[in-house]
């Protein structure tokens, strides 16, 4: 696919503005979308500026539609080079964008880029007489129908270089032509017709009649069932007011226990909800536990607390001037405090020649 630039200098207009009538309609699409977010409204304005250009975007027109969207310069530049349906320099009367993506390449695109190139020349440049211009492009989305070109704004599919020629050849003269396919074909149906729902009676109405005619015959045998159907329910409604069945399955009890007997049914039942006996038992204070506080547990004396912090451990009887014994390697025995009163120094005349503990060998 071509490079995307910019027209030479040489061929851009000094300025652009939009016509009163394409201001308003702008104004219009930047209305649709909430404060903060009128940059989404950049492709339809980059869309309208193009088609009022004679069908090309100069960078004027971009700088003007970055600047009604508060937008920087290159953003909308970013935009206009990344699609091709803005075409970034002036171009013929007739647009042809030629469909270059695989389903078409493997179709005979290849075909028509060498047809155009010796009727009009390399891509991008218009013809002698301002008719034509053309531009290889990515998918168009009518791959069922490759291989396709896009003029201006109509789709021609099922092309040949011949049908092609034919077709620029119309338009030059100004006959009129056909969009879509160039071919015997309906949209994207297969070649040759449909070959499914091809029975004509799908569509004369005859299967219609033919199942509103077996309807009727079938409403009229159940008119005659109607009378014995209404028997039966007014027999079944008068069975099941003399003998109702229960709500609930018994779940394999005796039908003539009941379930249960708790308040809930009782009080469904219109009985007292709670027995006499169990008023008097819940008010027996020997037996009942309610209304009964937990009696608080005495404390216990100071004595018989846990000693906290270092009090938890055993006190040491050296004396406060008399440093610490280094604490004893795992598996050796530590050495003997000295008396109270000894003399520090012959106490700490072995510390620190302890032999170390010797690594314990695996067993």
């Amino acid at each position: 696919m071509a490079n995307r630039r910019l027209a030479p200098a040489a061929e851009q207009p000094q300025n652009f503005a939009f016509s009163p009538e394409n201001a308003e309609w702008a104004q219009g699409q930047i209305a649709k979308y909430p404060e903060g977010r009128q940059a989404s409204a950049v492709i339809p304005l980059l869309w309208r500026a193009q088609e009022q250009n004679g069908g090309w975007l100069p960078q004027k027109a971009i700088e003007a539609v970055a600047d009604q969207l508060g937008m920087p310069h290159i953003r909308v530049l970013e935009v206009a080079t990344f699609y091709t349906m803005f075409a970034l320099e002036p171009v013929g009367r007739h647009w042809i964008q030629v469909c270059g993506t695989v389903p078409c390449h493997c179709c005979g695109a290849v075909e028509l880029k060498e047809m155009l190139q010796a009727r009009l020349g390399p891509s991008g440049h218009v013809s002698a007489d301002g008719n034509f211009s053309w531009l290889e492009v990515e998918c168009l989305g009518a791959c069922c129908n490759a291989p396709m070109v896009q003029i201006n704004q109509d789709y021609y599919e099922d092309l040949t270089p011949e049908s092609l020629s034919r077709l620029m050849d119309d338009l030059a003269a100004g006959r009129p032509v056909t969009p879509g396919p160039q071919v015997d074909r309906s949209a994207s149906a297969p070649l040759g017709g449909p070959d499914t729902l091809s029975d004509p009676a799908l569509y004369d109405g005859s299967r219609v009649g033919a199942w509103r005619k077996r309807f009727e015959e079938t409403r009229k045998d159940e008119g005659a069932a109607d009378s014995g159907a209404k028997d039966e329910a007014a027999s079944s409604e008068k069975r099941a007011a003399t003998d109702p069945k229960p709500a609930r399955p018994v779940a394999g009890r005796p039908v003539e226990s009941a379930a249960t007997d708790a308040p809930a049914q009782r009080a469904a039942a219109h009985q007292e909800p709670v027995k006499a006996d169990e008023k008097v038992q819940a008010s027996d204070k020997e037996h009942s536990t309610a209304g009964r506080a937990a009696e608080p547990a005495a404390p216990k004396a100071i004595k018989d607390l846990e000693p906290a912090g270092a009090e938890a451990g055993a006190q040491s009887s050296l004396p406060r001037d008399v440093p610490p014994p280094q604490p004893a390697a795992s598996g050796v025995e530590a050495p003997a405090e000295p008396a109270p009163g000894a003399d520090a120094t012959a106490s700490s005349k072995g510390r620190g020649r302890s032999k170390p503990a010797t690594k314990p060998e695996r067993t």
